[in-house]
């Protein structure tokens, strides 16, 4: 029986936004994931956060190991919540893992 495809896909996002990202999450029956809380960085449309009082607010980042199918039903959640939030900010990317 030949090997599954498997993904790894990166989803960064506002901390604003985790109850949403996690809907998203939940809707394509992944219930495992490692999640980092309060990450810096700057994007090019939702700008600078790095937690303080000139650049406020923070990310989080969340990693899922998972079958091909699964990533892209991720990906399409991503990309309709980033256009329903817009610049708030909210990115996936996905490689292959095998």
């Amino acid at each position: 029986m030949p090997e599954k495809e498997l993904k790894m896909v990166m989803v960064v996002y506002y901390e604003a936004m985790d109850d949403e990202v996690m809907e998203v999450l939940g809707r394509c029956c992944m219930p495992y994931f490692t999640k980092l809380q309060g990450v810096f960085g700057k994007g090019e449309l939702s700008g600078t956060r790095l937690g303080n009082d000139v650049w406020p607010g923070k990310n989080n980042l969340i990693y899922v190991a998972c079958e091909d199918e699964t990533a892209g039903k991720i990906i399409n959640g991503v990309a309709e919540l980033r256009k329903k939030r817009g610049k708030e900010g909210i990115k996936a990317f996905s490689w292959d893992l095998n």
